[in-house]
């Protein structure tokens, strides 16, 4: 089984990859930091011999970069089983304060480029009737979050796109699923004084797409709404 999973190195996606790997999947990855990427992937190697690894360092908010990353990926791979579009951007900003590149550029990786690698990679699935995407959304994407309006726009829209996307290709067998979490303990709350209980943890969103992939061939997850115990932080 072969699968690809952008933003590959930290947070979700690096727990994404660990459980898919965990599951014997070969994997293409991507990420912004060279020197990150080809560390994640030696310690994949090592610890999946039998295993394929590939990575491409790329940015999500350059089309070229992510056309490249998709025609990478469709080489190493010839046929692809999974997409995980979990590279974001998330720059909070109150909506009439924010830059005027704000929106575009969370437009770009949030919503530019998984629309392009949907259909791209749906094109190859289709060749087998099957397969499956994942798009990360994100909590943001229903109930939106006023400190990041951008943010919750184009959440909004990757969600809508996600619906979009799994009308079309349910005649050719592919199934679609949005993953929603809330709050999740990454990078992005380094230095918080919250205590973990307080957070989703990365490895129950990666957790929750093994879960769909292991569904029965008729049964598709829609969506995946995950939220801390004690409500949004």
């Amino acid at each position: 089984m072969n699968a690809i999973v952008t933003g590959a190195t930290k947070g979700i996606g690096r727990a994404i990859v660990k459980h898919l790997a965990a599951h014997n999947f070969n994997l293409v990855l991507c990420a912004r930091n060279q020197k990150e990427l080809d560390a994640y992937l030696a310690e994949l190697r090592e610890a999946y011999p039998k295993l394929s690894f590939y990575g491409m360092k790329a940015d999500m908010e350059n089309m070229n970069d992510v056309k490249e990353f998709a025609n990478f990926s469709l080489k190493c791979l010839r046929s692809v089983d999974v997409l995980v579009n979990n590279a974001g951007l998330y720059i909070p900003s109150d909506l009439l304060q924010e830059e005027e590149s704000s929106l575009e550029r969370q437009m770009k990786v949030n919503v530019y480029a998984p629309h392009y690698l949907c259909k791209f990679f749906a094109e190859n699935m289709k060749l087998n009737a099957a397969g499956h995407i994942f798009n990360i959304c994100s909590i943001a994407s229903v109930n939106p979050v006023i400190s990041a309006g951008s943010y919750s726009i184009s959440k909004a829209a990757l969600l809508s796109l996600t619906k979009v996307l799994r009308g079309a290709l349910m005649p050719f067998g592919i199934k679609v699923t949005a993953i929603l979490p809330g709050a999740t303990l990454t990078d992005s709350w380094a230095g918080t004084t919250l205590p973990s209980e307080r957070f989703i943890a990365p490895e129950d969103v990666a957790r929750s797409i093994i879960n769909c992939l292991q569904m029965s061939a008729g049964a598709n997850v829609d969506e995946v709404l995950i939220r801390p115990l004690k409500g949004e932080i």
